[in-house]
């Protein structure tokens, strides 16, 4: 189990940070710059990882690397993606850490009492409660009263992290040959 719990703590680390920063960057093709970050297509993988820590190690280890992965990827957020002279950066990384450890722990809680029915309802249902936690929690600290058009950007995250969360059921599925299911 160790090795799995150092690889998925770093792998959560990695897409905190990578979120963080994609986030700051709107999509400006069709349209999109209003409506669409590129954090929307990285994050959900945090959702992915938390649910097979959960299934293969339950509620205690997925918090755990939860706490780890937060740890990491805020410590490398801070020195790689957070300018402290500007207040929207800094907002973006305390509205990260809020959303993401309420949403992710929220997330371990609602799989946890939903791992006994079939194997998509608590991945499926955990992450999309999650993601609309974390998305409007993150989007009103991050970006409120900053000019920053926050509710469509979130509307738009929201829409492709459920889009993601979805196809995020297929790796999901597939790994589980990997991460054997606790019994309960």
């Amino acid at each position: 189990m160790n090795k799995f719990f150092i690889g998925l703590s770093l792998m959560m680390g990695l897409v905190v940070l990578s979120s963080n920063y994609l986030v700051q960057f709107p999509i400006n093709y069709y349209g999109l710059n209003e409506i669409l970050t590129y954090g929307a297509f990285s994050y959900p993988v945090a959702f992915l990882i938390t649910d097979l820590a959960n299934r293969s190690y339950g509620k205690i280890i997925a918090r755990k690397i939860v706490y780890f992965g937060f740890f990491i990827g805020i410590i490398f957020t801070l020195f790689f993606s957070t300018n402290f002279e500007d207040l929207i950066s800094v907002r973006i990384a305390v509205g990260s850490g809020v959303a993401f450890l309420t949403a992710q722990l929220l997330d371990i809680q609602i799989f946890d009492r939903l791992r006994k029915k079939q194997w998509f309802v608590a991945p499926l249902t955990s992450s999309l409660i999650g993601s609309t936690i974390d998305t409007f929690l993150f989007f009103s600290i991050s970006f409120y009263g900053t000019g920053v058009p926050w509710v469509t950007l979130s509307l738009g995250d929201l829409g492709v992290k459920i889009l993601v969360a979805l196809i995020m059921l297929i790796p999901f599925r597939m790994l589980l040959k990997i991460f054997k299911p606790i019994k309960v």
